[in-house]
């Protein structure tokens, strides 16, 4: 039996112990979020380590961005947990049945998924959110430390420890082997990037929930107010760049584009954002744009950079959408009943927002707790089984 497998075999059990813990978990839960924040200074050493390495061998800021820890992350992964503590529990709820007319009394109850395993990149954070982790070998040291402050939360709460498990082996040889381990994970989550994403979509035998890589449009609808617009996409650019519900593109309509696009570039200009725009946008805001090619429609920059197009009407905006958008979030500035109607039931992604920053695409700020990753599946984490009561039928 190989590491990985030993793994998931003793997730396997911690799962069964877990699935019955009733209250305990709600403790467990607690005992996580004080020991995250008991453990800050420790885990804070660790990431220390890791950002230094990483920046060493040349990573990117917008990723470095991802993987550094500061007080406030610490403490928005311990309210995470602590949020879903608050949660009433799903488990054992029942969500359908009857009774037949046989006197058989069907009952279908939500019960958990099973053992999740994650592949994720340099987002530390996550290691908060699930049960076999397989992170990047740039958080390596911020995962390892977090993993074992919450197994030893898990055990102090009487619940197995391997209810939470890291691989420590950070090679692709892991993350494929991890893909293949029908017979123990029972979903596996990518979280990272586009190349990440499709590699696990592509090569497991594991089933796999898609989450969604953030390629995020603002539409900015003719009947907008021009002030909100800029503050919503300004928001939803700059205020973290390197995150996964960052907007990448801007759409407008061409009858406000003459005065909305000085407006929306001025904000843009305090954190001196680059544009790279289409002929028309070029057209009103000068040459010193960056022409946009067909990669600029399709990029995830992560970066202080933003694709914007005029577009004609809503329809091509949502055309546009339909064709580009990772299926993550979008937004609609507009003061029109009717194009808010018609962009919240045309636009097929996870989450779509009118008058409202994208940036609030996350479970914490849902209400609904930790986040595992935002699925455009359009998943509950739960799944349910049917128990049915009889007084001795026979078919």
């Amino acid at each position: 039996m190989t590491v990985l497998e030993q793994m998931g075999k003793n997730a396997k059990e911690a799962a069964r112990a877990l699935a019955a813990a009733g209250s305990l978990k709600d403790k467990a839960l607690l005992e996580m979020a004080g020991a995250i924040e008991n453990g800050e200074s420790e885990i804070l050493a660790a990431n220390a380590r890791d950002v230094e390495a990483a920046r060493e061998s040349g990573m990117s800021e917008s990723l470095l961005d991802r993987l550094k820890l500061n007080h406030d992350r610490i403490y928005g992964m311990a309210q995470g947990i602590r949020s879903v503590a608050a949660q009433e529990d799903p488990i054992g709820s029942i969500v359908g049945g009857g009774v037949r007319p046989n006197g058989l009394k069907i009952e279908q109850v939500r019960v958990p998924l099973g053992v999740i395993g994650m592949i994720y990149e340099a987002r530390p954070n996550v290691t908060a959110d699930a049960a076999v982790l397989r992170g990047g070998k740039e958080a390596f040291l911020s995962n390892q430390c977090i993993a074992e402050v919450m197994r030893g939360a898990l055990q102090k709460a009487g619940l197995p420890k391997d209810g939470i498990q890291l691989v420590q082996d950070t090679s692709r040889a892991s993350s494929m082997e991890m893909m293949q381990l029908t017979g123990y994970l029972d979903v596996l989550i990518p979280r990272g990037g586009k190349g990440l994403i499709r590699s696990v979509v592509e090569n497991s035998r594991v089933p796999v929930i898609e989450t969604g890589a953030g390629n995020c449009h603002v539409y900015v609808d003719d009947s907008a107010d021009i002030d909100m617009a800029a503050n919503i996409i300004f928001n939803a650019k700059t205020s973290r760049p390197s995150v996964c519900n960052a907007i990448e593109t801007v759409l407008v309509h061409k009858d406000i584009a003459e005065t909305a696009l000085p407006a929306i570039k001025a904000r843009l200009d305090e954190k001196h954002v680059e544009i790279r725009g289409c002929e028309r946008t070029r057209a009103i805001l000068g040459g010193e744009i960056v022409p946009a090619t067909e990669e600029d429609w399709t990029a995830e920059y992560l970066d202080f950079i933003l694709a914007v197009k005029v577009v004609d009407s809503i329809d091509e905006a949502i055309d546009h959408i339909a064709r580009y958008s990772s299926g993550h979030s979008e937004a609609i500035v507009t003061r029109s009943y009717e194009s808010a109607q018609k962009f919240t039931e045309r636009v097929d992604s996870a989450a779509v927002y009118v008058n409202a920053s994208t940036r609030f695409t996350d479970g914490g700020e849902f209400g609904l707790g930790a986040e595992i990753g935002i699925s455009t599946q359009k998943l509950q984490l739960t799944s349910t089984k049917f128990i049915i009561s009889g007084s001795g039928q026979i078919r």
